[in-house]
């Protein structure tokens, strides 16, 4: 069995004790961004697992993309990257 080298650590634990690791992170080929794929990209950056130009590369976001869901879950928390609930968290 080959470990593929990566820039970077493989397993981060996040600030509740749980473990998170490359594996947790959505595939490359996702289409469908329901909230909890985005909150894993995002925690993942957050925390240092990847890094934000890997997130940017990997799943094809745009900076701004990736930045309004950052803010979301910064300022409002998980629950304001579903798509249901988009308009009781945006600013008037």
């Amino acid at each position: 069995m080959r470990i593929k080298k990566l820039n970077g650590p493989r397993a981060v634990t996040l600030p509740d004790g749980t473990v998170m690791t490359r594996a947790d992170l959505p595939d490359k080929t996702t289409r469908r961004w329901v909230a909890s794929r985005k909150a894993a990209v995002v925690r993942a950056v957050t925390h240092g697992l990847i890094t934000r130009e890997e997130a940017l590369e990997n799943y094809a976001l745009s900076e701004e993309e990736f930045s309004e869901w950052d803010r979301a879950v910064a300022d409002h928390g998980e629950a304001a990257l579903k798509a249901t609930a988009l308009q009781k968290y945006r600013q008037p």
